[in-house]
């Protein structure tokens, strides 16, 4: 998804030259794009299966994760995240991530659709197809669904001794410091008709969003979700410091059923997060889908296999972490690999993350409950990165769209295309390791450390921050 911007009169305002991502642009209206009944249909179907992964996949699968004594703080964590997303997203977050930003632009939109002015059931937004459009109004839900899953992921992190008041502060101030630029720099160009004029280059490229500029892939959010989260949540694993009793007692799973429910809704949901991206109905989210369906299932296996030589035994939370692993490395790449380049994604993220949830977690001494960086940082990293290589039509890859001549597949080089990945990558990480670094600073401030006592946290936050139990005796 990436955004362009042509008045409502079809006065194009810039940004690059060929496709990075699932963009998208407000289509021309003297042009006569064609709206089609089919791919709005899908949006609207994908918009509410990435709903799904967070209420309730997300929430199950992390809830059934901690402590029986935590599980309501959680679940409510995901809730009040989501529905503060919602709103933040209505009121500023669309119109900074996917409008022009003026001298900010490579980093930041601006206020031009705050309180979405000037978005209604006759405005459009252009797909990846020249002359394509969906209705705005559905390209807003979307992507309102992909601001709240990044916010919500981050929660896992700092799972069974943050402050309720603490998230509440962290999910209304780190989308504007973080995820609204991060959206707006890789996802914001200048769209297919923009692009499918060579004179438009120069334009294209200067107006385009920072990482998007770089020519850095990413289909559906590796770096925007996933490494963004993934880092968030570290850097306050760092500053809120580890739970009481971590690596001194067990904290096990409380309720593995939940959790492999959750596993199963993120992953059905996750086909509306990788194949709605591609903003239409048509043989590129085929084979979003179908990349869906064999990355996970490859990450699982690897994950499971090399955990049962290692540690003697396969377990049920593996598959599911290793499932979820593989999700986050194909994000990036869904409509880009091919399906045995999306088999092989899984198959190396699988091992790779398992090994930095088990092995570096413990020599690094760090408390990252729920494994986000673990999964969503380093499996995002790999995603990012790989999906340079995986692209490549040599083996099997869609290649890149060359609007300027007719949609012809390109590829710049394997070694071209994973230098443009990595500096997205390092700017992601850059960006949200220093943004996240400041709002969580902030919000432990304005909350009193930001932590609940040792005392509350013996007793479990439940009770204790919200006068509720999930379960009773």
């Amino acid at each position: 998804m990436i955004l362009k911007r042509v008045s409502r009169a079809g006065a194009l305002i810039a940004p690059l030259a060929f496709w990075a991502a699932p963009t998208l642009a407000l289509a021309q209206e003297a042009a006569g794009p064609t709206v089609d009944k089919g791919d709005t249909g899908w949006m609207l179907i994908s918009t509410v299966l990435v709903l799904a992964m967070i209420l309730p996949g997300l929430a199950l699968f992390y809830g059934g994760l901690v402590r029986a004594k935590n599980m309501v703080s959680m679940l409510s964590q995901v809730f009040v995240v989501t529905a503060i997303g919602m709103v933040m997203w209505l009121l500023v977050g669309y119109s900074l991530s996917f409008t022009d930003g003026g001298g900010l632009n490579r980093y930041i939109g601006g206020l031009s659709k705050a309180f979405l002015a000037g978005v209604d059931t006759a405005s459009l937004v252009e797909t990846f197809s020249v002359g394509v459009s969906i209705p705005e109004l559905i390209f807003v839900a979307f992507q309102m669904t992909f601001a709240c899953i990044t916010a919500a992921l981050v929660l896992g992190g700092v799972a069974e001794r943050v402050k309720f008041s603490t998230i509440v502060v962290f999910s209304i101030l780190w989308p504007i410091a973080v995820y609204y630029p991060m959206a707006h720099m890789v996802w914001w160009w200048g769209g297919p008709i923009m692009a499918s004029d060579p004179a438009n280059a120069e334009a294209l490229a200067a107006g385009a969003g920072l990482i998007w500029s770089f020519g850095a892939l990413d289909f559906a959010g590796g770096t925007v979700v996933h490494i963004n989260s993934g880092i968030a949540a570290l850097v306050g694993v760092l500053l809120l410091g580890a739970r009481s009793g971590y690596r001194k007692e067990p904290m096990p799973p409380h309720n593995l059923t939940l959790t492999v429910v959750g596993a199963g809704l993120l992953w059905v949901g996750w086909i509306g997060f990788n194949a709605g991206s591609n903003l239409e109905s048509n043989a590129y989210a085929a084979l979003a889908l179908l990349n869906s369906f064999v990355a996970p299932a490859g990450a699982a296996l690897s994950w499971t296999l090399t955990e049962w030589l290692t540690k003697g035994k396969p377990s049920l939370l593996g598959l599911a972490s290793g499932a979820v692993a593989g999700l986050v490395a194909v994000t990036p790449a869904a409509g880009f690999a091919g399906p045995v380049g999306a088999l092989i994604l899984g198959l190396v993220v699988g091992p790779i993350c398992l090994f930095a949830c088990s092995w570096l977690k413990s020599a690094l001494k760090y408390d990252d409950s729920l494994d986000v960086f673990g999964i969503h940082g380093i499996g995002g990293i790999v995603g990012a990165i790989g999906t340079g290589i995986v692209v490549n039509p040599a083996f099997g890859g869609a290649g890149i769209v060359d609007y300027a001549n007719g949609g012809a597949a390109i590829y710049p080089g394997i070694v071209p295309q994973v230098i443009s990945q990595l500096k997205g990558v390092a700017v992601t990480i850059g960006w949200s390791g220093v943004g996240s670094l400041i709002v969580w600073t902030i919000a432990r401030a304005l909350t009193g450390g930001g932590r609940v006592s040792k005392e509350v946290e013996f007793e479990g936050l439940d009770y204790a921050e919200h006068g509720e139990v999930a379960y009773h005796n």
